[in-house]
């Protein structure tokens, strides 16, 4: 074999390779995209390399998966419906305390579940895995509540916050618990 058939042979072996890697790190990509949605445009931003992010998700998946997370029994269930409902209810009284205790609400059924409760951002990112779609009214629902602490919510925020906690409580109890309904002034 001539050192030129050596050289082309090892040139198209490494263009195999490179374009093997480039599949394997597009499908990388193509499924984390699809498993975390709107997560993974901010998990982009917030690394501001792509390589970084993946790799970061990629580990909350991880950890997500040594967890024992199980569904909410019917009576579970039923209890926390009426909770959230009483709730809800608060809010027309007094928004404060039932944006406060909405939170707490969606802790202890993330608790139930198999969720360990501690830190916002981390339980955010947590959620992430399994609740792609909805962590992002997690976040907002925290920041109002956030703000609201700092003297600087309205009742319209506080509103806003009912509404998104709900829509994360609902998935985590996986049902409608209040079909439809919205939180009055």
């Amino acid at each position: 074999m001539s050192p030129l058939e050596t050289i082309l042979i090892l040139v198209v072996i490494l263009a195999i390779a490179f374009a093997a890697w480039m599949f394997v790190q597009k499908q990388r990509t193509q499924k984390l995209r699809s498993q975390f949605g709107p997560e993974y445009d901010k998990a982009i931003g917030q690394h501001r390399d792509r390589g970084r992010a993946e790799a970061a998700l990629e580990q909350r998946a991880k950890r997500v998966a040594q967890f024992h997370i199980r569904p909410i029994k019917n009576d579970e269930r039923t209890r926390f419906a009426e909770n959230w409902r009483k709730e809800q209810a608060m809010f027309v009284d007094d928004p404060r305390t039932a944006v406060a205790h909405a939170d707490t609400l969606v802790q202890e059924v993330m608790k139930l579940r198999g969720y360990p409760v501690g830190d916002f951002e981390q339980n955010a990112a947590d959620l992430s895995v399994d609740y792609p779609k909805v962590v992002a009214n997690y976040r907002t629902a925290h920041a109002i509540a956030v703000r609201d602490q700092a003297g600087e919510g309205s009742t319209e925020d506080l509103r806003q916050a009912m509404v998104s906690y709900r829509a994360l409580f609902e998935e985590l109890l996986d049902q409608h618990v209040m079909e439809h309904e919205e939180v009055r002034q």
